[in-house]
């Protein structure tokens, strides 16, 4: 492999980075300074300075059948979260609006299950997407579970514009991470958003004991699925989780993950989410120069995040501008 200072020019010519070429910047020896520089030249290219931030409602959460070994509201989880039934529409409607505020380009809403709601719930849902995109300020996305074409044409007519459904990690690893839910049906759903226009959100999360090689898959099938935005999670242990008592991922090595992403995917829109205030610490700010170019800003769904308002200060104090 050439170079990593010979790299940026390379990807921004719109070269790909092989598997093994990926894997190849995993190990050790390459230098994590060097790498993070290659990354950040890459998404200054395509992103210029520019930075995006969305935020999520949890409109319905806990009591989830699956078995996702890292969720607080999966049915083997004895975390203490709230849960409650699906919002109101006037309870939804608030909660978008709160989290719709400054800095925030995009507000996802969010519901706990396997699969998309129906009947009741999915009609507050849908009355509660036509009545906020009347005003214009953000856009709405979704991620509520495993949907079909006639699902996501549906939200896509009442002015959703994204559908976000993780992969979790690569297809090798995700049977240790859940046995109740197909990889091949989370391929599907994602498909089925595509295939009605809808742009697409898809990533992972990080600290599971998965080895270097299922990011890079995770990665590759990223790309190869044409995912539009990629949000990068880590593992924050909760109390009550099957990896309640798992150490946290180094700092360098989460920055590494998220520089590898963006040297993998070099004009997708990275974003760093879950996690990120617990994994990176005092190197949060980092993670640009690493590469991305979004990050959540708020509270997560069942993890406090920290004060917008220092993340919108941060971004000023490095220079970027808020798209």
């Amino acid at each position: 492999m050439e170079r990593i200072h010979d790299l940026p020019t390379r990807l921004m010519k719109g070269d790909l980075l092989s598997k093994e070429e990926a894997l190849e910047l995993c190990r050790e020896e390459v230098d994590l300074l060097s790498l993070i520089w290659a990354a950040n030249k890459v998404r200054e290219h395509f992103f210029g300075r520019k930075v995006s931030f969305c935020s999520i409602v949890n409109a319905k959460s806990g009591r989830c059948p699956s078995d996702c070994i890292f969720c607080a509201q999966s049915a083997r989880s004895r975390a203490e979260i709230k849960v409650y039934p699906m919002m109101s529409e006037s309870e939804l409607l608030g909660a978008m609006k709160r989290e719709g505020g400054d800095g925030v380009e995009r507000v996802s809403i969010v519901t706990s299950g396997v699969r998309a709601p129906k009947g009741k719930e999915l009609d507050v849902l849908l009355e509660c997407v036509r009545e906020a995109t009347r005003e214009r300020k953000v856009a709405i996305c979704c991620s509520l579970g495993q949907i079909d074409e006639q699902q996501a044409r549906l939200l896509k007519e009442v002015g959703v514009t994204r559908y976000h459904h993780n992969l979790e990690s690569s297809a090798s690893f995700y049977r240790s991470i859940s046995k109740t839910i197909r990889y091949e049906d989370k391929i599907a759903t994602i498909q089925a958003a595509k295939n009605v226009g809808l742009e697409t959100c898809c990533g992972g999360i990080f600290g599971l004991g998965e080895r270097w090689e299922d990011r890079v898959e995770l990665a590759m099938t990223i790309r190869e699925i044409g995912a539009d935005s990629v949000p990068l999670n880590f593992l924050q242990p909760v109390e009550g989780t099957l990896l309640g008592d798992s150490p946290p991922l180094p700092p360098r090595e989460a920055l590494r993950i998220i520089a590898l992403f963006r040297l993998m995917l070099p004009n997708k829109t990275i974003k760093v989410c879950g996690g990120r205030e617990f994994v990176l610490r005092d190197m949060q700010s980092w993670m640009f120069h690493a590469g991305a170019n979004g990050a959540m800003l708020g509270n997560y769904l069942t993890t406090a995040g920290r004060p917008p308002e220092q993340d919108l200060q941060m971004i000023e104090d490095l220079g970027l501008e808020v798209n």
